[in-house]
């Protein structure tokens, strides 16, 4: 699957230091400081509806790490999957009475020039589940020689207790993860399961449903086993980080977890579990369940400066949880209103304090807030606005632009 243009990265005159992110399952900071290129995997889009902006805060702020990595001197490969055929598309193309190919390229066309007006890095691998399929029936033939997959009427299932390791990734006992599992797509009251918690791995073809060939009978993947067939596949096994929102913590990152560490006992699927929290909006998580979504396109269509818009989002921790307000987006307009006549001046006050406390705020846990403060500093003090300018650094703008654009991501 094509994905979409990446910006050209500025080269900085330093190198930025290691990068430690918050790891889910010790609940602690981990170095993630990689063996050769850094293996990153983050979850992508169901592409039924637009880009809202719960989805934007978890891409940009997967992407700091991306620059974070590369400012440290790493090169990245970057692996992102599109769930293009799975239910909640379904269900939306025969309600709205489209073809759900058609659906899915167009949201995925949309979600890619969102992407690109953000300057996200594009993936290297950007891939959809119906072009993974021959990847996922591999898959699943190996748990079934592994003796972890079995037959539910016409759909297969993993079971969970064939990962000793089930539930280290979440950390949640069985009473919490019975809890969420039917809040979060699964079918924990099935008769003929062996556990509630086991997962679907081929769901069975059924009338009026697209599936395809295989040794299972015609059918479609389940959602878990896709992004391990496709992780495994572009980035093998214990890679660095798997990220994605909070929300994917159970069932989505422990099932997929228990999948690649039932055909590879010993290996972990990822070193490290990075989440990002979630946005809300009119007193809710942003949710298309909801209908309480901003659009990144509905936003770019009026006119708003998309490096505003990243502006906003970075205003925020990755792993926050906090709420969008239309205030939100008109204080980072001005922000870089102000940013740009700073740029301007040529002259400004010394840039080498700012770059090295915005690529060490980054660096640790990706404190974009932080960074945009040190550079809201910088602006104060080229301006005056606190008293009276410093333009005593000849080169600040020169310096300046490319750190905002290698370390933020903003072309200003």
């Amino acid at each position: 699957m094509r994905a979409w243009p990446s910006p050209e990265i500025p080269t900085l005159p330093v190198t930025g230091p290691p990068v430690r992110v918050h790891d889910t399952p010790s609940g602690s900071l981990l170095d993630v400081t990689p063996d050769g290129p850094a293996r990153l995997y983050v979850c992508g889009i169901t592409p039924y509806d637009a880009t809202h902006l719960g989805h934007a805060a978890t891409y940009v702020g997967f992407d700091l790490l991306n620059r974070a990595w590369r400012n440290a001197g790493h090169d990245v490969t970057y692996v992102q999957n599109v769930t293009d055929v799975d239910d909640p598309l379904l269900e939306r193309a025969t309600k709205v009475g489209t073809d759900w190919t058609e659906l899915a390229e167009r949201e995925t066309e949309l979600f890619r020039q969102d992407m690109a007006a953000l300057r996200v890095l594009a993936p290297d691998h950007y891939v959809g589940a119906v072009e993974s399929i021959p990847l996922v029936i591999e898959l699943i033939e190996r748990l079934q020689s592994a003796g972890a997959v079995y037959r539910v009427e016409d759909d297969w299932y993993m079971s969970v207790t064939a990962d000793p390791a089930f539930g280290e990734e979440s950390g949640y006992d069985r009473e919490r993860m019975l809890a969420l599992y039917p809040e979060r797509g699964g079918d924990p009251d099935r008769p003929g399961k062996k556990d509630p918690l086991d997962c679907i791995v081929w769901r069975g073809e059924r009338e009026g449903e697209p599936s395809w060939p295989s040794p299972f009978g015609p059918g479609r993947p389940g959602w878990h086993v896709e992004c391990t067939a496709i992780a495994l596949e572009h980035l093998g096994g214990a890679f660095d980080v798997q990220g994605g929102g909070s929300d994917l913590v159970f069932p989505h990152h422990e099932m997929c977890a228990g999948h690649a560490q039932v055909v590879a006992p010993g290996t972990p699927f990822a070193r490290t579990y990075v989440h990002a929290g979630m946005v809300g909006y009119d007193g809710e998580k942003m949710s298309k369940s909801r209908g309480n979504l901003v659009f990144v396109s509905a936003l770019r269509n009026s006119d708003v400066d998309p490096a505003a818009i990243r502006l906003a989002l970075m205003r925020h921790h990755y792993r926050a949880d906090w709420e969008w307000t239309d205030g939100e987006l008109w204080d980072a307009v001005d922000a870089l209103a102000d940013w740009r006549r700073a740029l301007s001046l040529g002259a400004g006050a010394p840039a080498g304090p700012v770059v090295a406390e915005v690529l060490t705020a980054l660096a640790d846990d990706l404190d974009a807030p932080r960074a945009v403060a040190a550079v809201d500093g910088w602006v104060r003090a080229t301006l005056g606005t606190d008293g009276l300018a410093d333009t005593t650094d000849p080169d600040a703008a020169v310096t300046m632009l490319a750190l905002l654009d290698a370390a933020l991501g903003l072309a200003v």
